[in-house]
């Protein structure tokens, strides 16, 4: 009976031998740790207005949603959120799911008819991938944003149902797709395009709409948009938006929003104060960007290979899997968090430290933690 245990084990070996052993690292809510690892761009998860408005809402619904959206779990507060968000977006409805990695199942399902083919970047996140497998349909994977090559794809496939698959800006390097050239090539082989903009809401885009909008592509209805509410905006929870059509068709037929508890009413009336400051926060987007280019310079200057970030994500590479891990480890020791990406997380084999910038941090708790990113440099 305990075969299978110590199978596990062999495993863990072979994994820790590889410099692929995961731990979890409790955080207190006290901690001091200058963060470049979470999503939390413009710094709204502790925001004041944020905290309050979810408080009130706590009050007044509890804490949990007690069922699916179907059943109890559609409150007042999921839908303002919903309508705030399409408004945002420029669609005509959006969706909110428990989380993103289940909006990106449940879009992706959805659009899935026989004979479709999925065209999906290979560097895409792990919910696209998974999306993609879970839907059934074939899928080609594509060399990172190659334009080139989707249009190969869809021109190999004439007359079948396809959709292009992508982040808008990418998870791992932080760099942004060629959106506009990839809509004209799907129009072009009557192909839909679904954006991933988990990366850039909040951040990119007019008045932090995204890399849709910022790609004039808001309200196209052959796009449909995804993202995480854990980001720009703080939260949690994951939404699909597009045109009404797409959205009832999820409604009533998308699986991972069907059976799926609902969000928390707390969180969705956190999330949509959050949606109001991230509109009118041009000035954190304008310091999460001069903080961007100020790593790069300084962590290029120090000799390290650094993306040049069309966002908040930043990338610099370490030398391989057991080099990141020590890295981000001595980061850690020195109060600052790094995020370590390694094999199979990234697509490329190739190790690094991940940095996202948080425009809430202290400036110079900022810039000492890029010293320590560059003193303790393997």
């Amino acid at each position: 009976m305990a075969d299978w245990l110590a199978a596990l084990d062999r495993r863990a070996d072979l994994r820790a031998k590889a410099g692929l052993t995961r731990r979890l690292h409790p955080r207190a809510a006290d901690e001091t740790v200058t963060d470049l690892a979470g999503n939390d761009y413009l710094g709204l998860a502790t925001h004041p207005e944020v905290t309050a408005a979810a408080a009130r809402a706590l009050s007044a619904y509890g804490l949990g949603a007690t069922g699916s959206r179907l059943v109890r779990g559609s409150t007042d507060a999921h839908h303002a959120l919903e309508d705030a968000l399409a408004d945002w977006i420029g669609t005509d409805r959006a969706l909110v799911f428990s989380s993103g990695y289940l909006a990106n199942l449940g879009a992706l399902r959805a659009l899935v008819q026989p004979r479709t083919l999925l065209v999906s970047d290979a560097h895409n996140h792990a919910s696209l991938i998974d999306g993609c497998r879970i839907s059934g349909a074939e899928t080609v994977v594509t060399p990172h944003a190659d334009v080139t090559a989707v249009a190969d794809a869809l021109a190999a496939a004439p007359g079948r149902p396809a959709v292009v698959v992508t982040e808008s800006v990418f998870s791992v390097d932080g760099d942004l797709a060629p959106l506009a050239r990839l809509h004209a090539v799907a129009r072009r082989h009557g192909a839909l395009l679904l954006v991933d903009d988990a990366h850039a809401l909040g951040v990119t885009g007019p008045a932090g709409a995204g890399g849709v909008a910022a790609a004039g592509l808001a309200g196209e209805p052959d796009v449909v948009v995804t993202a995480t509410l854990s980001k720009a905006l703080g939260g949690a929870g994951g939404l699909v938006a597009g045109p009404a059509e797409f959205v009832r068709h999820l409604v009533e037929t998308g699986r991972t929003f069907i059976f799926d508890t609902a969000l928390p009413p707390a969180v969705a009336a956190g999330v949509h104060t959050a949606v109001g400051l991230a509109r009118a926060g041009e000035h954190l987007r304008a310091e999460l960007a001069e903080r961007a280019a100020l790593a790069v310079a300084r962590l290029a200057a120090a000799g390290l290979t650094v993306s040049a970030p069309d966002a908040g994500v930043i990338s610099v590479t370490a030398p391989g899997p057991e080099a990141a891990t020590a890295w981000a480890a001595d980061c850690r020791d020195r109060g600052v968090a790094v995020g370590c990406f390694r094999p199979p997380s990234t697509p490329d084999t190739r190790s690094r430290l991940r940095l996202t910038i948080n425009a809430g941090v202290p400036r110079t708790d900022f810039e000492r933690a890029l010293e320590v990113i560059v003193e303790v440099a393997p």
